[in-house]
């Protein structure tokens, strides 16, 4: 009895291992049916719910699973077949286990859907890029856009999305990104006549990022301002142009614009795109500080981002004490890790703003003070530290930074006496802000509400109701999938 319970347990393994196989391969055939279904019907949320289903099986590509499945959509020998086997790498031990496990299941006819051929052109650049096989990965995803520019189909137009994104991200990852500028732009000219408004938003944002890439903010902005717009159809992609919308509103010092664009889509994105979000909540910081504003402690606390926005959390005490040596010592310690975010020229533009905090700070403590003090206590380094702290008093009195006076005669900063705030009209404007905030988001969320037709004029049945219901649930769950999606 022990001998065969052990030789159970060694079977067991190799069984399971031969099982996963097969079961991957069935879920592709399962999405083929579901494209080639939503095809011939012409519904796209079937084709948009097929490729999630892809992304959620990526982790389990292997070249046996994408070589059979490619057997089985396409015609053996055809050129789409040919070409695409060409970049999967040949297994025997995998392509035998896949042949066992399949033996028993009749071939059926092949598909010859223009869908189905752009989807194995996805899977298998899915492929590549997973398995860091960049240069190939450039070549298949050419080859998917010389045949995407012939093809018309609106039940196209969700996989082609997302070959536009793959295809970019190709060329990013070996740093090639110029060279496929003009052909995006074709691309989104192409859109924009089929009225493909998806794939306008798409491409969009990957001229915006290409253009983003190489510091070209003036042709970012001249694109985006000449762009067709339209209501957003795709959460991630809106996401990603808000967000690219906040850098350029913060390189053009539109720092009000680029806060509310930035936050946006901070809130947007959905939870499992931490990177994203990341990136979004390190911009909005600086673009606060700027502002003259200090971010909340909880900012920085968010799970998952806490080593992410050290840095930047240490740059908004040194910016909210005003010390402008611990600035220095900030943005010198963690000078790489701004190069890397591309955020030091926007750190550099705070430096003013240190000084201002500073001398605020010092106008409230001091009622009269020398400049010489002041030179001292704002650590200025300079060869004529005195002249350089009348100058700066000067402007912060000009622009009513703080409220003092200037006596050149002896040297000194007068401060008046501080007011009481609740008798001017700042609480005012603040509480106005807020109830503009809220107002705005509520105008938002009528619009986005979504009624059935004439519900005012007749009533609905029991059965109407259940079914009105469950479509509403379906709903629900493809709105959630999608916002799960990868990012």
């Amino acid at each position: 009895m022990t001998q065969d319970l052990e030789m159970k347990d060694r079977s067991t393994p190799s069984n399971s291992v031969s099982s996963a196989v097969p079961s991957t391969l069935q879920h592709l055939k399962e999405i083929a049916s579901l494209i080639e279904t939503g095809s011939y019907s012409k519904e796209v949320r079937r084709i948009a719910r097929a490729v999630r289903l892809t992304i959620a099986l990526r982790r389990k590509l292997t070249a046996s699973v994408i070589s059979s499945f490619l057997d089985y959509v396409l015609t053996t020998g055809s050129e789409a077949h040919a070409k695409l086997s060409a970049y999967i790498p040949k297994d025997e031990d995998h392509e035998m286990e896949v042949d066992a496990a399949t033996s028993a299941i009749q071939t059926p006819a092949k598909h010859l859907l223009p869908e189905i051929e752009i989807y194995c052109y996805l899977l298998v650049l899915l492929f590549l890029i997973d398995q860091k096989r960049y240069n190939e990965a450039k070549a298949c995803s050419s080859a998917s856009i010389v045949l995407l520019k012939n093809l018309n189909r609106r039940t196209v137009d969700v996989i082609a999305s997302r070959l536009y994104f793959y295809y970019s991200y190709s060329y990013e990852l070996t740093g090639d990104l110029a060279e496929i500028r003009g052909n995006l732009l074709a691309l989104h000219r192409i859109a924009t006549l089929r009225h493909d408004e998806l794939g306008q938003e798409t491409l969009l944002n990957l001229l915006l990022r290409n253009y983003l890439h190489y510091n070209l903010y003036d042709q970012a902005e001249k694109l985006r301002s000449k762009a067709p717009r339209f209501e957003a159809h795709s959460n991630q992609q809106f996401c990603r142009y808000l967000f690219y919308l906040g850098k350029i509103r913060t390189i053009q010092l539109e720092y009000t614009d680029a806060k509310e664009s930035l936050l946006q889509a901070a809130r947007k994105a959905p939870v499992a795109a931490r990177g994203f979000r990341i990136q979004c909540n390190k911009w909005a910081v600086i673009v606060r500080l700027l502002l003259g504003e200090i971010p909340e402690r909880t900012v920085f606390m968010q799970r998952g981002m806490e080593k992410a926005l050290r840095p930047y959390f240490e740059l908004t005490n040194a910016v909210r004490i005003g010390d402008l040596e611990l600035f220095r010592n900030i943005a010198d310690k963690f000078a790489t890790t701004f190069s890397t975010d591309r955020t030091h020229n926007l750190i550099v533009r705070l430096r003013h703003n240190v000084i201002r905090t500073g001398l605020r700070n010092i106008s409230i403590s001091y009622s009269r003070i020398s400049l010489a003090d002041v030179a001292k206590k704002l650590r200025l380094n300079s060869a004529n530290p005195v002249a350089d702290a009348e100058s700066i008093v000067s402007k912060a009195i000009r622009d009513g930074a703080i409220d003092a006076t200037l006596d050149h005669a002896n040297g000194w900063m007068v401060s008046k006496e501080t007011g009481d705030i609740y008798s001017t009209n700042e609480p005012q404007l603040a509480f106005n802000s807020r109830i503009a905030f809220c107002l705005n988001m509520h105008n938002e969320a009528v619009r986005a509400l979504r009624f059935p037709p004439n519900t005012h004029k007749e009533k609905e049945s029991a059965e109407k109701r259940r079914e009105r219901q469950q479509q509403e649930q379906e709903l629900a769950k493809h709105i959630a999938e999608e916002d799960d999606d990868e990012f």
